[in-house]
């Protein structure tokens, strides 16, 4: 059995060191990705420290820069549970 730990909803933090660790995920399909997908997703590059979902983008704060850096090149321009677009002839 794991043991879950719920993250902080604190990403917003001014100070130059949090800054640097924190990402940005834009064009988000919030209507069908949860916080916990987003934390569950970018937890495999380091320790989410907070994560915050809005309508269409969430950040994700990292404990430390080099992570942050990780989550970035390994998920720049991959597409999270895209929107379904329907074409009309």
């Amino acid at each position: 059995m794991s043991l879950k730990i719920q993250t902080s909803n604190v990403t917003n933090k001014n100070d130059p060191k949090s800054i640097n660790s924190r990402v940005f995920i834009g064009n988000l399909n919030t209507a069908v990705v949860k916080k916990s997908d987003v934390e569950t997703i970018y937890s495999k590059y380091g320790c989410v420290a907070g994560c915050s979902v809005y309508k269409g983008y969430a950040f994700v704060q990292y404990a430390n820069e080099r992570h942050a850096r990780a989550a970035v090149l390994g998920e720049n321009e991959r597409v999270l549970f895209p929107t379904k677009i329907s074409h009309y002839s």
